[in-house]
């Protein structure tokens, strides 16, 4: 199996096979597969037009899984509609450009248990030299949340994005080991630093 990066361009021209793939990978209701669709396809387009935008992929030969996301702005944008006080640690993290947001990991269910998503998100954060993953899941995909959970990624609250009653889950994933030296004054392995909320 081979990674490969895309870039924006390179996405949008595989953009009917990534909708391939995600729809196969979901389980969707009677009826929602063109919508489901849809919807995926202009999320994909939006992304692709963030600054930053980056997406690997992997391949056997045929394509069975996905990555793709972008840096967060050190403006904190992104953090818009954060439900009480962002932490303090991812603050300051973004503020200093080393937060990376995945966007969407994609994965056949054929290869959901050989690690490949563990892979390519790793890959996806190394390759920008990001201290945190962050990503953003609708409170409704329990599934969804469930899954970044199993690799790693802890809760760290609710954001409200109008229009409408929407309702994400912020979660981040610490990479590696700060120190003093480093943003935040981090002396603990951040993995055990980052408070969980209720998963209901």
């Amino acid at each position: 199996m081979s990674l490969r990066r895309l870039n924006r361009w390179q996405a949008e021209e595989l953009r009917e096979n990534l909708a391939d793939l995600y729809m196969e990978s979901c389980a969707t209701a009677p009826g929602w597969d063109y919508r489901g669709r849809k919807d995926f396809l202009r999320r994909l387009t939006r992304d692709t037009w963030r600054p930053g935008f980056a997406m690997l992929t992997a391949e056997a030969p045929d394509l069975v899984g996905y990555a793709f996301g972008f840096p967060v702005r050190r403006d904190g944008s992104w953090w818009s509609g954060f439900r009480g006080t962002l932490p303090q640690d991812v603050g300051q993290l973004t503020a200093s450009g080393q937060v990376f947001a995945i966007s969407g990991i994609v994965v056949r269910p054929s290869e959901r248990h050989h690690g490949l998503a563990d892979r390519l998100q790793e890959r996806l954060l190394t390759d920008h030299r990001a201290s945190l993953g962050a990503t953003l899941v609708d409170r409704t995909h329990r599934a969804a949340c469930a899954g970044f959970r199993s690799r790693g990624w802890h809760d760290i609250g609710l954001v409200y994005r109008p229009p409408g009653p929407t309702v994400l889950r912020a979660l981040v994933l610490p990479l590696g080991e700060w120190t003093a030296a480093e943003p935040g004054g981090l002396t603990h392995h951040a993995r055990d630093r980052w408070p969980r909320e209720d998963p209901g």
